[in-house]
């Protein structure tokens, strides 16, 4: 049995929670922000259309239940619609391990004779999903795996350490490197989750497009170094202590803020996820902002939504977008596409003169915990 602390209460552990259930998985909740996961009895190895269409992150489940049984059914994943998220990555980093893998009529189905095979895997790029999924199978294959480019993200770290409190032998050896040496089983453990650093990153949005002081409890800076990097050239003061961080947005009534250029990289870089919250920041500075979003094509559509809110956005391409401020924002009638866009219409709204009604508000709650309920407090 496994227990898992400081987990959030949203949509996305609900419904990953019901398909382990369906999985045949125990998964007990006895209290807010606790799970606790005993696996002993899985006996369903197929993961359905149900679960895929809500969740991309179902196709996790391919890596554990593919070197565990041996097989597995897994849907084609559904997920946010910003851009084409292949999951072939997942695919040929299985078949790296020796699975053998056919997609027939929106389902993968994997076999693995024998247990997986420890092997090299080499990713054409960096991919979060993918460097987890070759990790969690690589634990119970047979000899040593070495993934890379592996990604740098601190989730990424935080599966290694649940792991390794199980009994894995997984490390990272070099920042783009990750070494598994497969054991035959593990055991449970217990662990509490890191603070969400992107939850963290719009909340320091929301202090500054208010003009705010805010005080962040519990907050990761230290995963969030490109981040404040940019709200500081922005005019944002950011001070980080210990375990808060501390947001200081006067200067949108003082001085102002100052329009920057923002590229988003993989880890260390600005994550993308932290793109649209800075985009409306943007929309409260003084002069032209560039936006390129170097990871997820259309990702820059929903600020059409900011546009009719009387943001002055433009859409170069599929990857660029140019912010003119400072202009005001007014409340209008908006849609929400994905989830940190969701978030971010959000923060647009508390800028705007009026009231703003956002319809879709269910992908907000896919990833954010009672974000409603942590304003109005």
């Amino acid at each position: 049995r496994c227990r898992l602390t400081n987990v959030p209460e949203i949509e996305d552990v609900r419904v990953m929670a019901q398909t382990l259930t369906e999985l045949g998985v125990v998964v007990d909740h006895p209290g807010p922000n606790v799970y606790e996961v005993a696996a002993g009895d899985v006996d369903w190895l197929f993961v359905p259309l149900e679960a895929a269409a809500r969740m991309r992150a179902s196709f996790m489940l391919l890596g554990p239940l593919l070197t565990r049984f041996g097989r597995v059914i897994i849907s084609n994943p559904g997920g946010d619609r910003i851009g084409r998220r292949p999951v072939n990555l997942h695919v040929e980093a299985m078949r790296a391990l020796g699975a053998q893998i056919e997609y027939r009529n929106g389902y993968y189905f994997a076999v693995a004779p024998g247990r997986l095979r420890g092997a090299d895997i080499a990713f054409p790029f960096v991919s979060v999903m993918g460097t987890e999924n070759a990790i969690l199978a690589a634990t119970l294959a047979e000899g040593r795996t070495t993934i890379r480019p592996a990604a740098q993200e601190p989730e990424v770290d935080d599966l290694i350490d649940f792991l390794v409190s199980m009994g894995a032998a997984v490390r990272r050896t070099d920042p783009e490197t990750i070494e598994v040496e497969g054991r035959k089983r593990l055991r449970g453990a217990e662990h509490a989750v890191i603070p969400d650093r992107i939850e963290a990153g719009t909340f320091i949005v929301a202090a500054a497009v208010t003009g705010g002081q805010v005080t962040l409890e519990n907050a990761p800076c230290q995963h969030l170094g490109s981040f404040v990097e940019c709200m500081t050239r922005a005019g944002v003061g950011v001070t980080c202590r210990i375990d808060t961080i501390e947001v200081d947005g006067r200067a949108l009534h003082e001085s102002g803020f100052r329009a920057c250029d923002v590229e988003t990289a993989p880890y260390p870089g600005l994550a993308t996820d932290l793109q649209p919250p800075t985009s409306v920041l943007l929309t409260q500075a003084d002069g032209v902002s560039h936006i390129h979003e170097a990871i997820f094509e259309d990702r820059l559509e929903w600020l059409g939504e900011v546009a009719r809110m009387g943001g002055d956005v433009a859409l170069d391409d599929a990857h660029h977008a140019t912010i003119r401020g400072r202009t005001p924002l007014r409340g209008a009638e908006v849609g929400i596409g994905d989830l940190r866009a969701g978030a971010s219409l959000i923060l647009a709204a508390l800028a705007a003169e009026g009231t703003t009604t956002i319809h879709g508000a269910h992908h907000v709650q896919r990833g954010y915990e009672n974000i409603d309920g942590k304003f109005l407090g």
